[in-house]
């Protein structure tokens, strides 16, 4: 009998991080970063942990996945199709992470940002560990529920420490 391995960390991203993970370079979801810092994009290099399906599992809502196709379609001028690809491989990823995609119920109203209170609700309904995200009106209420609250560049640091440390005590 073997026993299961480490169970991943639920981790939410926000729209801003998935946006930015493909808006800003080039074309990074063609083949995701992973730390140590390797693309000059820290959004990217958060996806790069959850595409290795280690140590965090990732968590999608609807509404994150049609806010970030908005957001890519209206703000950046990213073609539909090449939107429906990208929001199908964040499903994969998530899924392949040992996260998915759930529609949580609307309990949350702790943001006066009604946007944000639904990345809030996500969190609360699968027991994220962590929000990782840019936007300062999340960040500011860091530890929020006892949960941090962190920019993509602290956490692709963090996991980039972590996995140093576990090598040299191999």
């Amino acid at each position: 009998m073997s026993l299961p391995g480490p169970v991943p960390i639920p981790v939410v991203f926000d729209v801003n991080v998935l946006v930015r993970a493909i808006a800003v370079g080039e074309s990074p979801y063609r083949s995701w970063p992973s730390p140590p810092p390797t693309s000059g994009n820290p959004d990217a290099e958060c996806l790069g942990v959850i595409n290795d399906a280690a140590e965090f599992a990732l968590w999608l809502s609807p509404h994150i996945l049609t806010n970030t196709g908005r957001v890519l379609g209206d703000v950046v001028g990213t073609p539909k199709d090449e939107i429906d690809e990208y929001i199908a491989i964040l499903v994969e990823m998530a899924d392949a992470s040992g996260g998915g995609l759930t529609d949580p119920p609307q309990a949350v109203g702790d943001c006066p940002d009604w946007e944000d209170n639904r990345i809030l609700d996500l969190t609360l309904a699968v027991g994220a560990f962590m929000i990782v995200c840019g936007d300062a009106d999340l960040t500011t209420m860091s530890p929020w529920r006892g949960r941090p609250i962190i920019e993509p560049a602290q956490f692709a640091g963090l996991v980039d420490a972590s996995r140093r440390t576990s090598r040299r005590r191999r």
